[in-house]
């Protein structure tokens, strides 16, 4: 016997193939507006993290600084011995801006070497490009660094005026103020220095390696930390893609 809600032989209770497409169709058009959010959110995370680390890495410069008479380090020998050698590659950049000897010399104020690379560079072709990575030890699987410290890219002796190996925090800021590089930007004090970076390839330079031009770790600029120990999210239209 059929109560009043058994529907299994009325025509209209169940989905017509229309009906189906209709609701397929309009998930997909939320997914499709969703999506792009949840990957912008994705990244102001991950850049989120990046801009801890480097905020990290200037306040273990400054614990440095403090126990050695204000004095920068001068690890130019890691930048030849750590794995590659120096300077690994014929194209942009004409020196090695790889930070792996920070990671290795401050190790003691530092010991968690993830700071060392930022999140979104783990599954980034820029990140993971030999001008952007490097082992900060002959270990097997030794961690990775990948970040740049532009004031420590060059082993020559002597040190260069735009060079810190060994040189107190007043000496190195008036030396790099002193060359008035217009590569650098105005420098006024430390607040105006950049210490440490995420990899960049900008599209006005033709030697950056092929496939590379204009690409970043993070879409549209580049986190960094200064020598004050304040950090920056940097818009750069140079960089415009990931």
């Amino acid at each position: 016997m059929k109560t009043g809600s058994d529907c299994r032989d009325k025509p209209h209770c169940a989905f017509t193939l229309i009906e189906l497409l209709v609701v397929i169709a309009i998930i997909a058009i939320l997914a499709a507006m969703l999506l792009p959010a949840l990957a912008r959110a994705k990244q102001k995370g991950q850049q989120a993290v990046c801009l801890s680390n480097l905020k990290q890495i200037g306040v273990v410069f400054q614990m440095y600084l403090g126990d050695t008479q204000d004095r920068f380090p001068d690890r130019r020998d890691l930048k030849s011995s750590l794995p590659g050698g120096y300077h690994p590659w014929t194209t942009w950049p004409p020196s090695d801006p790889r930070a792996g000897w920070a990671a290795t010399n401050f190790i003691n104020e530092c010991p968690n070497l993830n700071v060392w690379s930022c999140p979104a560079a783990l599954n980034s072709p820029v990140g993971n490009i030999v001008q952007s990575v490097q082992a900060i030890s002959t270990d097997t699987n030794a961690p990775l660094c990948r970040y740049w410290a532009w004031r420590f890219d060059r082993p020559d002796d002597p040190v260069g005026i735009e060079d810190f190996w060994g040189k107190t925090e007043a000496q190195a800021v008036f030396d790099l103020e002193f060359t008035n590089d217009p590569t650098v930007g105005p420098i006024s004090g430390a607040t105006d220095v950049e210490l440490v970076v995420d990899p960049y390839f900008p599209n006005t330079v033709p030697t950056v390696p092929a496939g590379y031009s204009g690409r970043t770790i993070h879409g549209g600029g580049r986190c960094r930390v200064f020598l004050d120990g304040h950090t920056q999210f940097l818009k750069d239209t140079r960089t415009p893609g990931q």
